[in-house]
């Protein structure tokens, strides 16, 4: 799960971000701000989704083969059932979409993986979405073709061979659902790295947006709060990151239940992180003295 510092680190970042050059809007910044700030993280999770849809497919090969080889006899078959048409483009279908399965998968295995690729992120992103679609689409004729054989008994018999084969094409696809979507299957062992990977950036996500939003509604108070124990403050004078990290501890000391001594210190931390030289004994002295008039 995301940390505590992580959120605040985020928050800092975005508070920073917003207010340059007079100020972003804070909802046209959020999706393009979190685009970045979680771009290795989610290179990270497309890699461990895709490690483990080449886990998978490692069996694909050869039921595909299997199915090619059951396919033309089937087709052959149901062409001297009119009344089974919607089965014969069901079976065609199927046949094409394996094809651009096998095409999306192949994009997969071309797109680079190394750390310092260029928006590696965004690229497995659009990939696998592709891709899990396509599963889905194929999924579904699968299903339609199997369930349409048994409108018509005597076809039992003579398509049992491919309608095997699909089966065994289906389970693949079953599996990769659960990798789609790990957090549907909580009983699922081996996808537990996937499920939290996911749950730890949602998190990050919700919690960081949700204390931005704290701090925005209040932020013309923390301003007035501020000016009333900086000498000469005005917001345009102080480091833009100082002044995003004050913003957040000032919040934080006024507005929830946070030890005061850990407010500050939390404070001090980004502003080593993130400031100048001098920023954590500014940040420490500013709070410091709106913590002691708080609690007069």
């Amino acid at each position: 799960m995301a940390s505590r510092r992580q959120i605040r680190e985020a928050v800092v970042q975005f508070l920073y971000c917003a207010d340059l050059e007079g100020g972003a809007d804070p909802t046209a910044l959020r999706e393009p701000f979190w685009d970045f700030i979680t771009e290795a993280d989610r290179r990270s999770l497309h890699l461990a989704t895709f490690r483990t849809v080449l886990h998978l497919a490692a069996g694909r090969d050869g039921r595909l083969a299997e199915f090619h080889t059951r396919l033309k006899p089937a087709a052959a078959h149901l062409s001297a059932w009119p009344q089974a048409e919607a089965l014969q483009r069901d079976l065609a279908r199927m046949a094409e979409l394996e094809t651009a399965w096998g095409d999306a998968f192949k994009v997969l295995e071309r797109l680079p993986r190394d750390d310092e690729a260029a928006a590696v992120a965004d690229h497995f992103s659009a990939a696998l979405d592709g891709f899990f679609r396509m599963d889905r689409e194929l999924a579904a004729t699968r299903l339609r073709f199997l369930e349409g054989i048994d409108d018509f008994p005597a076809l039992r018999g003579p398509l049992e061979a491919v309608a095997a084969s699909v089966r065994r094409l289906q389970r693949i696809s079953e599996r990769l659902r659960m990798v789609e979507e790990p957090g549907k299957f909580p009983e699922q062992a081996d996808l537990a790295k996937l499920r939290e990977s996911e749950a730890s950036l949602r998190t990050l996500r919700l919690q960081t947006d949700a204390l931005v939003d704290a701090v925005l509604s209040h932020k013309a108070a923390i301003d007035a709060t501020l000016a009333a124990v900086v000498d000469n403050f005005a917001p345009e004078r102080i480091d833009p990151v100082d002044r995003a990290v004050l913003r957040l501890g000032t919040y934080e000391l006024l507005h929830t239940p946070t030890p005061p001594k850990v407010v500050i210190n939390e404070a001090i931390e980004l502003a080593r992180c993130f400031g100048t030289t001098d920023s954590h004994r500014f940040v420490n002295g500013v709070l410091d003295r709106i913590a002691k008039q708080a609690a007069e």
